[in-house]
C-alpha cells in the first residue's frame, strides 16, 4: 500500500489508482465505495479514513482508524470486513484493511476462477480477537 497516493497533493492522474478523491465526469467511478462507506462504517464514517483501489491488481486497500478498529469485537470486525469484501467482490476486487502505520488488519480474498466465487476472510495473525484460546489453559474449562 502506498500511503503517499492518499495525500491531498498527490498527483493521482499519473497513477493507475482510484481513491475517494477520484471522480469521473462521464460515468460511475469503479470501484465505487462512497455509498458502502456511508452504509457500513459502524462509527458514522469515522472508522474508514481513506481507501485506494488498484485496478490493474484488482485490489482495494481500506485505511481505518486503529483506535476505533480496536473498539470492535471479533464479530463486529468480521461483519465490517464481510460487508466491504462483498462490495469489493462485486467489482471483482480483493480487499485489504490497513491502519495508518500500514499494518494489515484483515484480508478478504476471492478466487474469481470458481463459480460461485470462493472467498475467505483472514485477520491479522498477531492480533487479539474475542475468540482466541489461551494455550496455557486450553484443557481447563
Amino acid at each position: 500500500m502506498d500511503l503517499e497516493l492518499l495525500e491531498a497533493n498527490s498527483p493521482l492522474t499519473t497513477k493507475n489508482v482510484v481513491t475517494d478523491r477520484t471522480i469521473s465526469q462521464e460515468a460511475l467511478t469503479v470501484p465505487s465505495l462512497w455509498w458502502a462507506k456511508e452504509q457500513f462504517d459502524p462509527f458514522g464514517g469515522r472508522l474508514i479514513t481513506n481507501w485506494i483501489a488498484y485496478p490493474k491488481e484488482r485490489r482495494i486497500d481500506l485505511v481505518v482508524n486503529r483506535q476505533l478498529w480496536s473498539l470492535l469485537n471479533y464479530m463486529d470486525r468480521y461483519r465490517f470486513v464481510n460487508k466491504f469484501g462483498t462490495v469489493a467482490r462485486d467489482y471483482q476486487y480483493n480487499l485489504r484493511v490497513f491502519d495508518r502505520q500500514q499494518k494489515c488488519l484483515a484480508i478478504y480474498s476471492c478466487n474469481f476462477n470458481t463459480n460461485p466465487n470462493q472467498c475467505e476472510i483472514h485477520f491479522e495473525p498477531s492480533g487479539r480477537t474475542g475468540l482466541q484460546v489461551d494455550p496455557l489453559n486450553e484443557g481447563n474449562f
